[in-house]
């Protein structure tokens, strides 16, 4: 019995802390993100867009996964310890597989990712003997995995616009199953109340994975920096871009963590809240987080002259993305859009067509300002917004 083992977590009030091995196997996707950032500067194009996306998403699914996976199973205990240990290992070769998923390295990358998905349903399954709920929902889940795992694989051993195909076909599958219950067939559908998510401890998950994605904006912007003339515009470029992370941080630190926390805790379905708001939503907060990393690089390189567009793209683009998805996250919280974050949107649209009339540092400049005053108003505003009362608290249905 899988309760006899103790491998499932005890819910209890309040909520579980982040274990130090959660934040070791952290460290593989804080070299993953670099890797994706890097990526993206070296293949800045439209189908370098496309297949970084595509590699961006089957990271985000790799870490949330196991993210849904600690949540349910107790990483203090040896057993779950030691399977999350061992994840890290095909999660580093995933990491290192990036830069060259679409060429020579597309079965490692691909391998990795199988492994990681397999093994992992196939540990629980094992973890979870007994409870019948459980077993349900792993059954589902791990048919779905070797569903996706076929067209990881093939695209693996494929070339050119096969492999991207085969593997958005696969991409699909994965992000499709949470919206489909997982249905399969002789076991059904499951619900968002089968999930018995611990909120507080996904919440937080989450809010850690933010930041390493904005430790790897500042790395890359330190980085860079080092090896430059420090001269009075890469000097001012540094600055604005550091201003720019903290102004993200903000945005989502100050006015939208806290929120999500508390009403996750006190929904009456908190798995709906976590597929909608955690698993999705922050795809949108940390491709912005990204991007904008890729928009630092350009701007340091050349902080004066003339804006071309790729440059202007990753500086607007990636805040753009990023204010979207704290709109995004907001709305589902509160059950209305709020204000600021579409007028900040509509700011930043507007920068973007004027954006090859400006200097790189001074457009960059104006977005950290639109970032701060939106900050700044949803800090000022969101000690009056009201939280959803528990009984009604739950994003809207798909």
């Amino acid at each position: 019995m899988s309760r006899d083992r103790g491998l499932i977590r005890v819910r209890r009030h309040g909520h579980h802390r982040v274990t130090f091995v959660e934040l070791f196997f952290d460290l593989v996707f804080v070299f993953a993100v670099t890797q994706l950032s890097h990526s993206l500067i070296e293949h800045f194009s439209i189908l370098g867009a496309i297949q970084t996306t595509l590699l961006t998403l089957a990271v985000w699914w790799t870490w949330m996964y196991t993210t849904w996976w600690t949540n349910w199973l107790d990483p203090d205990q040896l057993p779950v310890r030691i399977a999350l240990l061992m994840l890290m290992l095909p999660g580093l070769i995933l990491s290192a597989s990036i830069p060259y998923a679409f060429e020579t390295r597309g079965v490692a990358f691909a391998g990795a990712y199988v492994l990681m998905h397999c093994g992992r349903a196939l540990f629980f399954l094992w973890a979870v003997q007994g409870h019948r709920t459980m077993t349900r929902n792993f059954q589902r889940i791990l048919a779905w995995v070797v569903a996706a795992s076929l067209f990881w694989l093939a695209g693996g051993f494929a070339h050119d616009g096969q492999r991207l195909l085969l593997w958005s076909v696969a991409l699909v599958v994965d992000l499709a199953a949470p919206w489909a219950g997982y249905w399969t067939p002789a076991l059904g559908r499951s619900t968002t109340t089968d999930w018995e998510v611990e909120g507080g401890h996904m919440s937080e998950r989450c809010g850690l994975f933010i930041i390493i994605a904005l430790g790897e904006s500042l790395l890359v912007t330190g980085a860079t920096f080092a090896g430059m003339a420090w001269t009075k515009a890469v000097v001012s470029a540094l600055i604005v871009s550091f201003l720019g992370s903290l102004a993200m941080w903000w945005l989502y630190f100050d006015t939208s963590a806290d929120v999500g926390t508390r009403t996750i805790a006190d929904s009456r379905d908190p798995g709906r809240i976590a597929r909608l708001v955690y698993t999705y939503i922050h795809l949108l907060l940390v491709g912005g987080i990204i991007l904008s990393a890729v928009g630092d690089e350009f701007v340091l390189a050349h902080p004066v002259g003339h804006t071309d567009w790729p440059t202007a793209i990753a500086v607007v683009g990636g805040p753009l993305l990023f204010v979207a998805g704290t709109w995004s996250f907001r709305w589902a919280i509160f059950g209305y859009p709020p204000l600021s974050p579409l007028l900040a949107i509509a700011t930043l649209a507007g920068l973007l067509a004027v954006a090859p009339l400006l200097p790189p540092v001074a457009l960059m400049a104006l977005v950290t300002v639109v970032l701060i005053a939106s900050a700044m108003w949803e800090a000022r505003s969101g000690s009056s917004s009201p939280v959803p009362a528990p009984s009604i608290v739950s994003p809207p249905r798909p």
